[in-house]
């Protein structure tokens, strides 16, 4: 039977178990540069399975993510042995990316891509006012807080979780909008919105209160307005093990496990 992935690359974390780990898999695999391969094995943690998803964005390539991290949610368990085997036998989970576009204080716009989350943040001691549209109709008119967070489902688990926004299955149909540290209004804790919304978030009194905007790593500066919204047109694959989907994972969270 013909293998689905017959050209490795591999990448790995600065960390020195990742590279010790890429060695290894270097000296029993053969290998090609990630842009001539079929699937690419990802050796460190989280952060490098966001590095490398970003760096293959509209690539469609497949990643195989194997822990030298700290937490690897995203991770596999990492081995030596029978990699070809559980490359065949992973299971795949798409995942889309936010679009975030940000205007800066001169009216220059930046767009960048959010696997996990896009964010908000206040710059100074002063907290941010901001005031939060869904879908072109103003649902807050002033949210006084050191931010606010749009997460997807594959990032709920991150930043949002922390915060105290909820998990979401990764096949929610949801993106989880969560304030940071809100002070006004007082009880609001967030809002699960359709994937489809289109939210906005104006920067209010921006040259008192500057605020950033992060889309997972890249950050921009003194921005007075976020637009963000789910980009369908891209597809990111990642494989797991059997019985490791980032569903289950993901479900296992919810019960603290």
């Amino acid at each position: 039977m013909a293998r689905r992935f017959n050209k490795i690359a591999f990448v790995a974390s600065a960390a020195p178990e990742a590279q010790s780990a890429l060695a290894a898999l270097m000296s029993r695999y053969e290998h090609v540069a990630p842009g001539d391969a079929d699937v690419i094995v990802a050796l460190g943690g989280d952060g490098l399975m966001l590095q490398t998803l970003h760096a293959t964005m509209g690539a469609s390539r497949p990643i195989y993510g194997m822990n030298k991290g700290t937490v690897g949610f995203l991770m596999n368990e990492f081995r030596e042995d029978d990699l070809f085997e559980r490359l065949e036998s992973a299971e795949r989970s798409v995942v889309h990316p936010l679009l975030m576009v940000a205007w800066d204080i001169h009216g220059v716009a930046h767009t960048a891509r959010a696997i996990n989350e896009v964010s908000m943040l206040r710059q100074t001691y002063q907290a941010a006012k901001l005031r939060v549209s869904i879908d072109g109709r103003v649902r807050i008119t002033a949210l006084i807080a050191d931010g606010i967070l749009v997460a997807t489902p594959a990032g709920s688990t991150a930043y949002n979780l922390s915060v105290g926004g909820p998990i979401l299955p990764l096949n929610s149909p949801l993106l989880a909008l969560t304030p940071i540290s809100a002070f006004r209004p007082r009880r609001w804790r967030g809002a699960l919105l359709p994937d489809y919304g289109k939210i906005e978030i104006e920067v209010l009194e921006a040259e008192n209160r500057p605020v950033s905007a992060v889309a997972d790593h890249t950050e921009f500066r003194n921005v007075t307005r976020v637009h963000a919204s789910m980009d369908r047109s891209v597809d990111l694959v990642m494989l797991h093990d059997p019985g490791h989907s980032l569903d289950e994972r993901i479900l296992r969270e919810q019960f603290g496990y």
